[in-house]
């Protein structure tokens, strides 16, 4: 899609506003600001109140509209308050971008259960109490858009992040069923985009250490959401940054198991950026 394409685009939807949980940094700081660039509306929900207003302090400068909203939305009642604050302050809701994640110091076995716990409510439990309270202003208006973003750890077990590792899987599940309900539901005009992030797209990590590094490379958070945008501006159900790596989250489904460890080794490089 061309620039002038999805200004477009954008401008069309720029009525209802874009919410962005986890844009305090990172991808989820550069999807708001990029959003904001062409015309949309953005709710910037982060429990970093520093970074967070960073972000729309920024926008603001560039001449966009936003708002901050300092949560912490790995607590229920966050959720709900944020819900009604956003549906008060601002109103309905038509694309939601989920950036949150945490990875596990330590492996399920030697971690306390408060860690896995926080693990688990940040990446996948209170997405679904944002799903419980935003999804169903987007079905009765036929009307959205779901963004989830998921680690590599979704795709194979990362050394030493198990509960990381159990929590992105778990969100294209969830994701996965999203698509099923909106479809049975009728609701087509609500869509999901399940985006696969690997964790070599950060270009500032000292730790990285790709066992291939001329073909997985390294890219930046700017242009990881610039691709993200792209796919979801194309309503695709799933894509992955970079692109051209799609196809293993597939093969990894398909091949035997002892035909897919090689794959599994190559993607181990130490690191997770959820």
């Amino acid at each position: 899609m061309s620039v002038a394409s999805a200004s477009t685009y954008m401008l069309m939807l720029s009525l209802f506003p874009f919410q962005i949980i986890g844009s305090g940094r990172g991808v989820g700081r550069e999807l708001a600001i990029q959003l904001a660039l062409l015309g949309a509306k953005i709710i910037c929900v982060d429990k970093n109140e520093s970074n967070n207003n960073h972000t729309v302090s920024h926008i603001k400068r560039k001449g966009g509209l936003a708002l901050a909203f300092n949560k912490d939305i790995s607590k229920k009642e966050n959720v709900d308050s944020l819900s009604k604050e956003v549906k008060k302050d601002v109103g309905f809701v038509s694309m939601m971008f989920y950036c949150c994640g945490i990875p596990s110091p330590r492996a399920l076995i030697t971690q306390p259960p408060q860690d896995i716990h926080d693990t688990l409510d940040l990446t996948l439990t209170s997405y679904l109490w944002l799903i419980e309270n935003f999804l169903p202003q987007m079905k009765a208006r036929n009307h959205g858009h779901i963004v989830a973003l998921t680690s590599v750890a979704g795709l194979s077990h990362i050394k030493h992040q198990m509960p990381l590792s159990v929590a992105q899987f778990a969100v294209q599940g969830l994701a996965e069923s999203l698509m099923e309900d909106v479809r049975i539901s009728k609701t087509d005009g609500v869509y999901v985009t399940l985006v696969h992030i690997y964790p070599f797209i950060v270009e500032d990590n000292s730790d990285l250490r790709p066992k291939i590094p001329s073909y997985f490379g390294t890219i930046s958070p700017v242009k990881a959401a610039e691709s993200i945008l792209e796919s979801v501006l194309r309503n695709y159900p799933e894509a992955s940054v970079p692109k051209r790596l799609l196809f293993l989250g597939k093969i990894l489904r398909i091949l035997p198991r002892k035909a897919t460890m090689p794959i599994r080794d190559l993607l181990d490089t130490g690191v997770d950026f959820a």
